[in-house]
């Protein structure tokens, strides 16, 4: 895997590099966000390990500069910053995943791999997502549950279809509404989610109180 490491830490970004590489990554560290260019970053890399605090610049300031470049790089952020309004902002900025320092590297090796399955299932060529029994149809816009074919409205199609491609990954209630539903006729996400929930049926869609929701893969059965 390609790795940009943005991190200005003279020591840690060492022993990231060192780490990462004897895992068989191949680690390009930048210490300053002015040597970071967003225009090629896809190009250059499979992922984005990014420090919020950069000494000429806010962390966040270069993932929105990247996310207006249209780019889909995966980006984990690693940062002292960990309280929830600030873990949202690093999310709603267009993070995949979010690491609070002290973390132990073989986490952060795990939650680069995560990110990378997930950016390889969103970005499927045949448009069909799916959890168990359910099934959707982005090219078609049909959505499936089992055999039944369900009716929905294109806020509640959007929803469904914002919660697949990021399943596993928890979605904010600000992402929701700014991705799934700019206009929804005055409704309220809790009334397009009820609705939804009731047509595909329970357990499909998790709640994380406070934070937004999520669709998660079924667990495994070992037997």
């Amino acid at each position: 895997m390609r790795i940009c490491l943005l991190e200005d830490d003279l020591l840690l970004g060492r022993a990231l590099t060192a780490w990462l590489t004897a895992a068989g990554d191949q680690v390009t560290w930048i210490r300053l966000a002015r040597d970071f260019d967003p225009a090629t970053a896809t190009d250059d890399f499979d992922a984005l390990v990014l420090d919020l605090g950069l000494a000429d610049a806010d962390g966040i300031t270069v993932l929105r500069r990247l996310r207006k470049t249209g780019a889909s790089l995966p980006v984990v952020i690693i940062t002292a910053r960990g309280e929830l309004d600030q873990r949202l902002d690093g999310l709603d900025a267009g993070a995949d995943d979010y690491l609070v320092k002290p973390f132990d590297v073989e986490e952060l090796s795990a939650r680069l791999r995560a990110v990378m399955r997930r950016g390889a299932h969103r970005h499927g060529g045949n448009g069909v997502l799916g959890v168990g029994d359910l099934v959707l149809d982005e090219t078609r816009m049909l959505t499936s549950v089992g055999d039944q074919q369900v009716t929905l409205s294109p806020t509640e199609f959007n929803l469904l279809r914002d919660l697949l491609r990021n399943r596993n990954r928890v979605r904010t209630r600000r992402q929701l509404e700014a991705t799934a539903m700019p206009d929804s006729e005055g409704q309220s996400l809790d009334v397009h989610m009820s609705n939804l929930r009731r047509k595909i049926g329970p357990g499909v869609i998790r709640t994380v109180r406070g934070v937004g929701y999520v669709i998660d893969d079924p667990p495994v059965n070992r037997q």
